[in-house]
């Protein structure tokens, strides 16, 4: 079983935002708000789902999408957003690390598809798709869609500057701890993370949540979903969040709960 990441990249970054002058800063906060929307648009329409690793950087899920839909959302991309180059790098493997590292030797090598389109692709990827728009029946992705429990508590006593804080503490012990399973953490705002991570065990899962209970005294909700692509693994992560939700209403607690749609 594997999974397929893919990093975005927007070239020349630098060079092109000293050509904006000093007065620059909220033009790049417009025009990087405006790139993830039109991205995440691309690659959501496609079942893949896309996160900010940095502002001018992005990793995708992308399993079942083919070399061809890359060089579409390429050309789609470019036809937007003339004025700067945007580069892919695909890779695979049996956990998202291991994706992303060999999406990101892709690139150090320079193993561009062709020599007019900035998109990265080892001999991996090649014979994985073996030329063919299928998605492969051995990929999959398991996300894990975390959130603090009773977050009202919390924001009930601290200030908003204050609560982002303790969720930056947490954030941080999060990516420490899941990168050690070779799996990749987000932040996706408020008071939510989303954890790529196709072998975590949900003894796993339960152990981190309660080092960070031991470390930070929050208690975090846990979702597991599993699906062929990022994007339906999101969903059936995200429900089973909510799942949990509703059985805490129903007075039933319980801090993880998993839904596999495969």
């Amino acid at each position: 079983m594997t999974i397929q990441i893919t990093i975005i990249k927007i070239e020349g970054y630098g060079p092109w935002t000293l050509k904006l002058g000093s007065d620059r800063e909220a033009q790049l906060q417009i025009f990087q708000a405006k790139l993830y929307c039109d991205l995440q648009k691309m690659f959501s329409k496609r079942d893949a789902i896309i996160y900010f690793n940095r502002f001018d950087e992005l990793i995708a899920i992308t399993n079942g999408l083919s070399l061809e839909d890359h060089l579409s959302i390429e050309r789609e991309i470019n036809d937007l957003h003339k004025d700067l180059n945007i580069s892919m790098s695909i890779g695979t493997g049996t956990t998202p690390l291991d994706a992303n590292i060999a999406a990101y030797h892709s690139r150090k090598n320079n193993s561009l598809l062709n020599k007019s389109r900035l998109i990265y692709v080892n001999d991996q990827v090649h014979s994985l798709y073996n030329n063919s728009n299928e998605l492969s029946s051995g990929m999959f992705a398991q996300i894990i869609h975390l959130d603090i429990d009773n977050s009202n508590k919390v924001s009930n006593i601290l200030s908003p500057y204050e609560i982002t804080t303790r969720i930056m503490k947490i954030f941080s012990s999060l990516i420490e701890l899941f990168i050690e399973q070779k799996s990749m953490a987000f932040f996706l705002g408020g008071d939510n993370f989303m954890v790529i991570s196709n072998t975590v065990t949900k003894d796993k899962v339960s152990l981190i949540i309660s080092k960070i209970y031991e470390s930070q005294n929050i208690k975090l909700n846990c979702g597991i979903g599993v699906a062929r692509t990022g994007r339906k693994a999101v969903q059936a992560a995200t429900e089973a969040l909510d799942t949990i939700r509703n059985l805490r209403d129903q007075g039933k607690i319980q801090h993880i709960f998993e839904i596999k749609w495969m």
